[in-house]
């Protein structure tokens, strides 16, 4: 089974001011221990900029990672972020570039609303770096996160109508964000080439939504649940992939924040309870 890792389920993020962030051996030892294959990157820094060495000490194989780009101001050109961010692909084999159409403010909490400029200038974007990641032998998805350019339904549907770059589907921002993740694989099961895996608790979701909590506050009361814990319908979302097709990979990110480091199992006994429960799904579907 396709199941990685990612290290914002151990706390791990590029969010200034996140919360407490756990070791790369602590990280990496842990999805080991639950039996994981793969990993996505994590935020700059996290691992060595050459990291096959410390991925092969844990028996993991790297599949590419989250990469949160500036794509919708005119004077602004990611194209050399990305070169930089392929180099390390191409050395360690991975195959998938998560691209994400951040605001340019910092975290997730709030964003600037696009006038059409601005979106033209993102779908170019995408558009763009989907063709040059091609070229270098790797596929690029566009990740729809909460707090970024592309996060409600209308957001969704104009990269759908206006790009031709495949999807990350990410269950929980998704959900968080205004779209049933189930009803979007089964309209549109041939434009996701990537997933996330999250369980939400929905009611929290809501207050996210209706501006009664941010993001933040909602992540760190629980927003995200182990799977099977939440209100994702994850056998839904599965069948309409499967039924097209779909041979990716199936990320398990459970966002979290730590205020200090651990001192039982902390964030592994959520991940090992999510990994069970996916790869009963997976059997199951």
């Amino acid at each position: 089974m396709k199941i990685a890792g990612a290290p914002i389920s151990w706390g791990v993020c590029e969010v200034p001011g996140w919360g407490y962030q756990l070791a790369p051996s602590r990280v990496l030892a842990e999805m080991q221990e639950v039996g994981l294959v793969a990993t996505e990157f994590g935020p700059d820094g996290f691992l060595p900029e050459d990291p096959r060495a410390v991925l092969e000490q844990h028996h993991l194989q790297a599949i590419g990672g989250f990469t949160p780009l500036l794509l919708h101001v005119a004077d602004h050109d990611p194209v050399p972020e990305v070169e930089k961010v392929l180099v390390t692909y191409a050395a360690t084999g991975s195959d998938t570039l998560v691209l994400s159409a951040i605001s340019g403010l910092d975290g997730y909490d709030t964003r600037p609303e696009l006038d059409d400029a601005g979106w033209r200038t993102l779908l170019t974007n995408l558009d763009r770096l989907s063709a040059m990641a091609v070229d270098h032998g790797v596929k690029a998805v566009l990740h729809p996160h909460v707090g970024t350019m592309v996060e409600n339904p209308a957001d969704v549907q104009k990269v759908l109508e206006g790009s031709s770059i495949a999807l990350c589907l990410d269950t929980g921002h998704l959900l968080i964000g205004g779209t049933d993740p189930a009803e979007l694989t089964r309209q549109a099961p041939e434009r996701v080439a990537h997933t996330h895996i999250k369980d939400v608790d929905l009611g929290l979701a809501k207050q996210v939504q209706s501006g009664r909590r941010t993001y933040t506050e909602a992540v760190r009361e629980g927003m995200y649940r182990p799977v099977g814990q939440g209100d994702v319908d994850f056998t839904a979302i599965i069948g309409h992939l499967r039924g097209h097709g779909y041979d990716g990979w199936y990320v398990l990110e459970q966002d979290t924040i730590l205020t200090e480091e651990p001192t039982g199992e902390g964030p592994l006994t959520d991940v090992r309870t999510s990994v069970e429960e996916l790869r009963a799904i997976l059997a199951a579907t």
